[in-house]
């Protein structure tokens, strides 16, 4: 990644705003990539500290496809919104066709 300055967070938000637009990764991924495979609640811990640092938490959901972050959205259906409006279709708060549009981090960085 980048310098061991970075704190493990600064390490999400790096590896979160490389997820391409229309495409989404998963708080265990993240971590698995970051080294700390059992951390996927850090990472989500981290989502949730995001905002006002144009990190896109949208993208990152549960393993399984589910938005579990949707409530430290704004409004109802915030998250939802911004990953359909990426093109990505959501039904009863899960990601379809998750495995095409899943972005795996280990593979892609």
């Amino acid at each position: 990644m980048q310098p061991e300055t970075l704190n493990f967070f600064d390490k999400v938000y790096q590896v979160a705003k490389c997820i391409p637009y229309g495409r989404v990764t998963s708080y265990g991924a993240i971590a698995s990539y970051l080294g700390a495979s059992r951390s996927a609640r850090m990472v989500g811990y981290a989502m949730n500290g995001s905002v006002g640092k144009e990190v896109p938490a949208h993208r990152v959901v549960n393993r399984k496809g589910l938005l579990t972050g949707k409530h430290h959205f704004d409004g109802t259906n915030l998250m939802q919104q911004l990953l359909e409006s990426e093109g990505i279709k959501v039904v009863d708060n899960q990601i379809q066709d998750f495995e095409t549009v899943f972005w795996e981090p280990s593979k892609e960085l």
